[in-house]
């Protein structure tokens, strides 16, 4: 029997990609039921093509539609690509339903970590990385198939370092970067990704939502997590071992061959529309230091996960907002920061211990932000 899988925000550039992934393998999984947020003709498409029993516009639906295809009963598997705070309630239903959630929506766990790692263990479900970074150090520390789920990682665990690209602006001057246009910092060099996260990436605003990610995921406190910055995109993450071993995921800069690992692991699955990879064609491998000082977010969105509580959802909150402003015109670039720092210095943070708790937080956070890009 094949297996059922619901795609959240199929529209999007992970959720397209899921169903070229899927349609290599018919003889395996099948499309349950698929989302996106607004109704431009291709969600129909996709429904036509994928043979979907459910396509919900969430723009109609609301919330409720997200979470009827994250619970539908035919689907083992729950992709999550939605963008944003919004995909947190989907993930805590689906992992209550006791789903796999293939998690691409990073922001659920920066969010609400300990909520869903709790509804992981009450529901049954499991969670599976598909991010490039968190994939390749699910590949290194729990790739086999004698090797425990998520979140339990080896005990002799000693440090992961996930590698960025440096975005657009990594060899710009800091007074040039300020200044940068929508158009500049959605040219990615080695990804092509939706807006909201290619800005996070040029501010490396993506790093430190990926940073709090791998804590909740692997277990590691802050001190032990650390970005460098690598051009190529070739190596995605370094898992460190007490005895001074390393070991490192390589592969071209695709997101199908993570979306294929989360559909199957921990096996692995021959599939001939994946890239192999060639040493010779990928090149010199080079790494730097990330430019702290000229890209704040990295730091403030890590010192934010270190603060524990709501802090993580006010500075996800914060950058939302400040994002969205940025790409309709209404701020520079230079304020995406300024905007999420006034935010975290003027949040209140609490427990986050329920799902209201870290709802009211992003609420409060948001308005402050808004009153900050005005």
């Amino acid at each position: 029997m094949t297996k059922g899988v619901s795609i959240l925000g199929s529209t999007g550039s992970i959720g397209q990609s899921t169903l070229r992934v899927l349609a290599r393998h018919r003889d395996r999984f099948h499309v349950v039921a698929l989302t996106a947020l607004d109704s431009d003709g291709l969600l129909g498409e996709q429904a036509r093509e994928s043979g979907a029993a459910m396509a919900r516009v969430i723009n109609r639906t609301g919330p409720e539609g997200l979470i009827q295809a994250a619970t539908h009963p035919d689907a083992g598997i729950v992709v999550n690509a939605v963008v944003g705070a919004a995909g947190l309630k989907a993930t805590l239903a689906a992992l209550h339903a006791g789903k796999r959630v293939a998690l691409a929506n990073k922001e659920t766990l920066v969010m609400a970590g300990q909520l869903v790692l709790c509804a992981a263990r009450e529901g049954g479900g499991e969670i599976v990385p598909i991010d490039s970074e968190h994939s390749a150090v699910l590949q290194c520390v729990t790739g086999r198939a004698d090797r425990p789920a998520l979140p339990a990682v080896p005990a002799l665990l000693r440090r992961i370092t996930l590698t960025a690209s440096g975005g657009p602006f990594r060899d710009w001057p800091a007074e040039r970067v300020r200044d940068a246009s929508v158009e500049e910092a959605l040219n990615h060099p080695t990804w092509r990704m939706g807006r909201k996260i290619s800005i996070d990436s040029a501010t490396l605003a993506n790093k430190a939502l990926e940073v709090i990610e791998a804590h909740h995921l692997f277990g590691l406190g802050y001190d032990d997590l650390g970005v460098i910055v690598h051009p190529q995109s070739i190596i995605h993450a370094f898992v460190e071992f007490v005895d001074g071993s390393v070991l490192s995921q390589l592969g071209f800069p695709n997101m199908e061959l993570p979306i294929l690992y989360a559909l199957t692991h921990p096996e692995r699955l021959a599939d001939p529309g994946v890239a192999r990879f060639d040493p010779v064609q990928a090149g010199p491998l080079t790494f730097e230091p990330v430019r702290a000082r000229d890209f704040p977010l990295l730091t403030l969105g890590v010192e934010a996960g270190r603060k524990g509580g709501t802090a993580a959802a006010a500075f996800n909150a914060a950058n939302e907002i400040a994002v969205e402003a940025f790409l309709m015109g209404r701020i520079r670039f230079g304020r995406i920061a300024e905007i999420v720092e006034g935010t975290l210095e003027r949040h209140e943070i609490t427990d986050a211990v329920t799902l209201d708790s870290v709802i009211e937080a992003d609420r409060r956070a948001r308005e402050d932000a808004r009153r900050l890009c005005c």
